[in-house]
């Protein structure tokens, strides 16, 4: 039987792979945020796409992650500043989880940072978010202060690369 491998690679935003992933990303936290699955009318494609210039080099980079080939997981980087990375819209679609994609991706969007130059790593969520905020801990980050404020923002974490 042959095994299944994850691949990541750096891909523009506006590939149909990672349009999907972003739009299946925005329809995941904010349907967890309403507690509800959204309707199509409730996409908002500026909220989608919403700071996605910077999600490219030489401000940033965008992951996409294949499993088997099948477009399956993203995540993107943001330089802050001379020493910051944030990390953003890290996502594994429902059916690829438990699958060891989240811990790679993880990995590779770290990596990305350092190759941009960046010291350390930055993020925010929201506290309902709690997968996500338990595979971030289990990568090292820890608390810290707020560095930004949204309407979303509720939990801010860091770590040195």
């Amino acid at each position: 039987m042959a095994r299944m491998t994850w691949t990541f690679s750096s891909e523009r935003v506006d590939t149909p792979d990672a349009t999907s992933l972003r739009r299946d990303y925005f329809g995941d936290v904010a349907g967890r945020y309403y507690g509800r699955v959204l309707t199509e009318d409730e996409y908002d494609e500026e909220m989608i796409d919403e700071g996605l210039d910077l999600l490219a080099p030489p401000a940033g980079q965008f992951l996409v992650g294949r499993y088997d080939g099948k477009a399956a997981a993203c995540g993107g980087l943001v330089l802050l500043d001379a020493e910051r990375a944030e990390l953003t819209r890290v996502f594994v679609r429902h059916a690829f989880r438990g699958l060891g994609g989240a811990d790679l991706l993880v990995s590779g969007l770290e990596e990305a940072a350092r190759a941009l130059g960046a010291r350390r790593a930055v993020l925010n969520t929201r506290l309902d978010l709690v997968e996500a905020r338990a595979l971030y801990v289990r990568h090292g980050y820890g608390e810290i202060p707020a560095y930004c404020t949204g309407p979303y923002t509720e939990i801010w974490y860091g770590k040195e690369l």
